[in-house]
């Protein structure tokens, strides 16, 4: 059966988040095709991951069989997340823009599941060519020639620690912009534009379910 790993990262139920929203229409083309299969799912608002600690990180660089007892049970956390990671074949993420970059409950996850030597640091990663999909909702407008390009750090961080400068993931990025257009004073030129942003974003999302899923046997 078909594994889908969906991970949400937006403080705001789905009917005040954009990135729920978008990701809950990639999710429901994936099951649609897949009606039998399963989704792995990780609500890191509801539920928030525990920052790494010493203890499961230093567990990360010793062999299995030569961890201690603290070691091993420190690392179980880890080893959980990051099977649930090894065994989906697909994996979709929703990751709105705070404050210029990601969740920081988002980058928990991402401290707990990067081990050098299994998911990361080597020329064939454990879940390296899996495809991922992130829906990388922000306020405003951060594209090539805006005036606020250089302060984009959610597509710029996501595309190395889960493509080719870590995991080695297939990535495609989904991008509904100016989510903030029909509430924020002075941008109401923009409600149109950010409407269109998000219809396409929703098109987006279910194309690309439609076709991953395609490609992954049920």
């Amino acid at each position: 059966m078909a594994t889908l790993l969906h991970i949400d990262s937006s403080l705001f139920p789905q009917e005040a988040s954009v990135s729920r929203d978008v990701a809950a229409s990639f999710r429901k083309t994936w099951e649609a095709e897949h009606p039998g299969g399963t989704v792995i799912y990780r609500d890191l608002a509801d539920a928030p991951i525990p920052h790494l600690d010493g203890q499961a990180a230093a567990a990360g660089f010793v062999a299995p069989e030569d961890r201690t007892p603290e070691q091993a049970a420190a690392f179980a956390l880890r080893e959980e997340l990051i099977s649930e990671l090894e065994r989906a074949d697909a994996v979709l993420i929703g990751a709105p823009m705070y404050n210029f970059t990601i969740p920081s409950t988002l980058k928990a996850w991402l401290d707990q599941v990067i081990v050098v030597g299994r998911t990361t640091g080597s020329d064939t990663p454990s879940a390296a060519g899996k495809p991922a999909t992130v829906v990388a909702s922000r306020g405003g407008g951060y594209g090539p020639g805006t005036p606020r390009e250089s302060f984009e750090f959610v597509l710029t961080y996501l595309d190395k620690v889960l493509g080719e400068g870590g995991f080695k993931l297939d990535v495609e990025f989904i991008v509904p912009e100016l989510t903030l257009a029909e509430t924020t004073p002075g941008m109401e030129e923009l409600i149109d534009l950010a409407k269109a942003s998000r219809t396409q974003a929703h098109e987006a999302a279910e194309s690309r379910a439609k076709a991953l899923a395609a490609n992954i046997a049920a």
